[in-house]
């Protein structure tokens, strides 16, 4: 969230009887050290050593009946059928010579087996990693090398690149018919039908690899976090486990839309396993489209939808443009993964006014845990990323000057807790540059925390523009021209300027195409009558979208590929 942040503190009263006293600044913030602690009361996590993250997402008690359902074809799993195959996946994974520390790599997208496939590939001690299907040839070669995978899970276009690299591929259907089983996907057939009572599970450690996912690389090259099973432990307890506990609604009543994709740590914390220990439902698209979202959300009666700003602005337009869209059985939407635009909340709050909104905020390096929004019928508080989740802890530091800054102060978010990665892979030199001796993770990102405890995402460190010794976040110019209303979309970078350092330059899209009549001297002003002097925008470049991560993050690094020769 960027300039309308502090604004909106105002609008929020306190009335939480289970947290600690927010207004005592000793219980969750130390002048001292600079530490904030969560406002909540500490969670109780595992603390014996021999544990993995499927035993315990399986060992949690629920009346969930149906499991995973596909939103296209109503073809479903059943928690009845969902650990049976999970074993059966991890039995077949052993007979095809897969050992415990090996990888495996999932290259698929949203899928019911996706949650299958992995979940078998951790209980028998093999180490997932997970990949966008639409990668590159190039970006397949590399991640493959770079974690050794040993076998790839994939849609069937994929198998002949994998065999090219000399990895053996499994093919994945879109959906499964036992009665006619074609030969591409025989080998997948094997594993799925693989006799669940023979599979002999290894001992497995907490502190052992769970997975290599890999960082978004928005601005930089993409690596390769290292995720304990005690991390994910931590995440299903921490992240989603407890924020179920803060509503009414039975676990098992909920039923969430996954449109999120799976292969990203938002969506795999929640889809692919936090949720499972609960006994929600979890309906699958396995393709994104704006005008079925909808109707899917009516059809299955979806009650939670986590989403990411494009996401959430289709699912508002849909709302707007269509009286039949009114989603009343809709009860919350949680976005993260981006930062989001004052304007963006307003209109969605506008549209489904009875539907609870709130926003978190997590990393690949944190397994999705950092904080959570939370509000209840007296407090709203819509434009904050959230309270910090139980056991964890955060400083704001000035990374200038190295010391902390206290509520109300910006500065580097730090995280230190349970969920915060291993390191990354075979990069020693990467992972203590982020992680420091006291295990606090330096996020890179802007923020600060209000008097109450709740912590506002202004922009990443990397991202400042540095004007004439002034600082500017990209994400407040974003926010103020988003508001224009022949503004469809838009992404704000630096320029180099020999006179100032750096410039702001503003990538637009029209909202009106090449009908659109704004021009780049209209955008500057409109700007400019809304910041300091300093801040204003420089330059605007037109263009028919910005380039943007699966998790909906601006990239940057590719917009300056764009930027003209000459400003």
């Amino acid at each position: 969230m960027a300039t309308d942040a502090r604004s909106q503190e105002t609008k929020t009263t306190e009335t939480f009887s289970n947290i600690r006293n927010p207004n005592a600044h000793p219980s969750w913030y130390s002048p001292q050290t600079g530490v904030y602690k969560s406002v909540y009361k500490p969670v109780s996590l595992p603390n014996e050593p021999v544990l993995d993250v499927v035993s315990f997402i399986f060992s949690k008690k629920h009346n969930g009946v149906s499991a995973l359902v596909d939103s296209s074809s109503g073809l479903s799993i059943s928690y009845r059928e969902l650990l049976p195959l999970v074993k059966s996946v991890a039995c077949g994974l052993q007979k095809m010579g897969v050992k415990q520390g090996d990888v495996v790599m999932i290259l698929l997208p949203n899928s019911i087996y996706f949650p299958v496939i992995l979940l078998g590939v951790m209980c028998m001690g093999a180490v997932v990693s997970t990949m966008n299907p639409l990668s590159s040839f190039s970006e397949l070669k590399r991640q493959t090398a770079a974690c050794h995978a040993k076998v790839v899970f994939s849609l069937v276009d994929n198998v002949e690149n994998l065999s090219a690299l000399g990895v053996s591929a499994v093919a994945v259907p879109e959906r499964f018919d036992y009665e006619s089983v074609p030969r591409e996907f025989s080998r997948f057939y094997e594993l799925i039908s693989s006799d669940a009572s023979l599979f002999s599970r290894p001992v497995i450690r907490q502190e052992d690899t769970a997975a290599v996912m890999h960082s978004s690389g928005t601005t930089g090259t993409s690596k390769g976090v290292v995720l304990t099973h005690k991390n994910f432990i931590a995440m299903v307890e921490l992240f989603v486990r407890f924020e179920a506990s803060q509503y009414d609604l039975v676990s098992w009543e909920m039923v969430y839309l996954a449109v999120l994709p799976m292969f990203h740590i938002y969506g795999l914390s929640l889809f692919v396993m936090g949720l499972l220990s609960l006994g929600s439902k979890i309906v699958v698209m396995r393709k994104y489209n704006a005008d079925e979202m909808p109707n899917v959300i009516q059809k299955y009666g979806v009650t939670h939808f986590p989403v990411v700003p494009p996401l959430l602005a289709a699912l508002t337009r849909a709302a707007h443009t269509d009286e039949r869209v009114k989603l009343k059985g809709l009860k919350q939407v949680s976005c993260g993964a981006a930062s989001l635009s004052a304007k963006n909340i307003e209109d969605f709050a506008n549209a489904l006014p009875h539907v609870d909104f709130i926003q978190g905020y997590g990393m690949t390096e944190s397994t999705a845990v950092a904080t959570r929004g939370f509000n209840t019928d007296s407090r709203k508080n819509y434009y904050s990323v959230g309270l910090l989740s139980p056991n964890m802890e955060a400083k704001i530091v000035d990374s200038l000057a190295g010391v902390f800054k206290g509520p109300g102060s910006m500065g580097e978010l730090w995280l230190r807790g349970p969920s915060i990665m291993k390191g990354y892979l075979n990069n020693l030199e990467e992972t203590m540059s982020t992680m420091d001796e006291e295990g606090w993770l330096h996020t890179g990102d802007i923020c600060y925390f209000d008097k109450n405890g709740y912590l506002y995402l202004i922009d990443r460190l990397k991202e400042i523009i540095k004007y004439n010794g002034f600082q500017i976040a990209p994400a407040e110019l974003e926010a103020i021209l988003i508001t224009h209303p022949e503004v469809a979309d838009v992404a704000v970078t630096a320029a180099k300027d020999e006179v100032t350092g750096e410039i702001p330059v503003a990538f637009v899209v029209k909202r009106h195409g090449s009908g659109s009549r704004i021009s780049e001297a209209e955008l500057i002003d409109y700007t400019a009558k809304q910041v300091a002097p300093y801040k204003k925008v420089r330059k605007v470049v037109f263009t028919n979208s910005i380039p943007r991560s699966a998790a909906g993050k601006i990239l940057r690094r590719e917009l300056r590929n764009f930027l003209p020769s000459k400003i």
